[in-house]
């Protein structure tokens, strides 16, 4: 069961966040303001945090600071009214790992909750299950019904990011950022060489989809 530490100043909200994450089968702590939250989060063992930024004693820019100095893998999420972009800017660059304004639907926030945490536990496990396929992100391995495919080092890298990330949408740009050198001949085109290598060596697998996302990039779809 994950533990959430819920950081807001107004109290029906908070308590009303806790409430509906605790039906959702997390276990809940509260904290009144940002200090509440450091102080807690410093002695609690948490697998998220879910923080307001306008608040007294101190923010949330200010919390997610402290927290990224001394940890930088427990998942933050801000929820919050400001929905202006610098604010957006700022905690993502801070280290925040999603946003969501206010008001907000408490279905949504499950859903990225739940999305944030599956994605952590990939990182932490470099392991990752998706219906018959299994990677193995330190052997840089990949088996579908238990026979290993033949996937490159860079196949293999694309298909267990789009897989750790689903629904989520990767310009071909920054595929190939991350995937090729800078010094590197490639172009647009050679992702999609790459991504039809990657279909053609995981037709038998039977999790997901690697959608096109017409003038973007792709994302995998989980069935």
């Amino acid at each position: 069961m994950a533990k959430i530490l819920v950081v807001e100043d107004e109290n029906d909200i908070r308590e009303t966040v806790c409430e509906y994450l605790q039906g959702e089968g997390y276990e809940t702590a509260g904290a009144t303001d940002g200090l509440d939250g450091w102080n807690q989060f410093q002695s609690g063992d948490f697998d998220m945090v879910v923080s307001d930024v306008m608040m007294p004693k101190m923010d949330g820019f200010a919390l997610a600071e402290r927290i990224r100095k001394t940890d930088e893998k427990t998942p933050i999420l801000f929820l919050t009214a400001l929905g202006d972009k610098p604010s957006k800017q700022l905690g993502f660059r801070i280290g925040i790992d999603d946003y969501m304004t206010k008001p907000f639907d408490f279905d949504e926030l499950v859903f990225r909750i739940r999305a944030i945490l599956r994605r952590t536990a990939v990182k932490a496990e470099n392991r990752l299950t998706v219906g018959n396929l299994v990677m193995d992100g330190d052997e840089h391995t990949a088996y579908v019904d238990g026979e290993e495919i033949p996937l490159t080092v860079r196949e293999f890298d694309i298909l267990f990011k789009l897989l750790s990330c689903p629904k989520k949408t990767f310009t071909r740009s920054a595929l190939m950022d991350e995937f090729w050198d800078f010094d590197s001949s490639a172009t647009s085109r050679s992702v999609d060489v790459y991504m039809a290598k990657i279909r053609e060596k995981t037709s038998a697998c039977d999790g997901f989809e690697l959608v096109t996302v017409h003038g973007l990039g792709y994302k995998a779809v989980l069935k």
